[in-house]
């Protein structure tokens, strides 16, 4: 198996990487891909960069250039469904383009030409996930939640924003800025995908300045964890 793994922010990116083996680099289009091992298992991990397009770009370059076999997606968010907290975890089984509308041409939130609305994640590698970042959240008295993800160019930081959203898809767990967008590479190219997001703040007035705190202190340290968790579960 050859894993890419996708980072949305550079602490994650800085964490994992001190744990590849054997790794050297390659720039491409202003990105850096590290090729190493982690846990026995090859893998190419790269710095997602923010926003859909961004974040697209990269995973293309994961799966048509370095042929990876499968792309686990790690990250923050910013936490709308009931019951999902501050520092939870959790597991996305369906993402969706919250921002994406092409009416009355085709349906809201369906992609045009693909006939989807919302991309399905890989169970096998959910499963290993789950039991990953559960052995995690429990240590710190946290839930791990699986569901949907919505994604959009915007970042939350306003309650009735948030109230709108979950108006109109009252399923959310969390919103973030890129998982859609690398579910739909992932999908066009028949890769199995999965993605992990931990909350980092309620996406209301509160975020800006509960994201950057989290940043510095979690982000890295929990994305090692549930990767290194995930390669465990995954090989057996």
């Amino acid at each position: 198996m050859k894993l890419g793994i996708l980072a949305a922010m550079r602490e994650e990116i800085a964490s994992i990487l001190g744990a590849l083996e054997q790794s050297h680099q390659t720039e491409i289009g202003l990105r850096t891909y590290h090729l190493g091992t982690l846990h026995g298992t090859e893998c190419v991990l790269a710095y997602s960069r923010i926003g859909k397009v961004a974040a697209a770009s990269t995973a293309t370059q994961l799966v048509d250039r370095f042929k990876v076999d499968r792309v686990l997606f790690t990250g923050l968010a910013g936490g709308v469904g009931h019951g999902v907290r501050r520092g939870d975890i959790v597991i996305g089984t369906e993402l969706i383009q919250h921002d994406l509308d092409a009416s009355p041409l085709f349906p809201r939130h369906e992609v045009p030409l693909l006939g989807v609305q919302r991309f399905i994640t890989d169970v096998l590698m959910n499963e290993a996930l789950f039991h990953s970042a559960r052995a995690i959240a429990e240590t710190k008295c946290h839930s791990v939640h699986s569901g949907l993800i919505a994604t959009g160019d915007r970042f939350f930081s306003c309650a009735d924003a948030v109230e709108d959203l979950r108006r109109l898809l009252p399923e959310t767990l969390c919103v973030e800025m890129e998982g859609a967008a690398v579910a739909q590479v992932c999908h066009e190219y028949g890769i199995p995908f999965s993605i992990v997001r931990t909350i980092s703040d309620s996406a209301d007035e509160t975020a800006v300045a509960d994201f950057p705190r989290f940043l510095k202190t979690v982000a890295g340290p929990y994305a090692l964890a549930v990767v290194e968790g995930f390669l465990r579960r995954l090989s057996r």
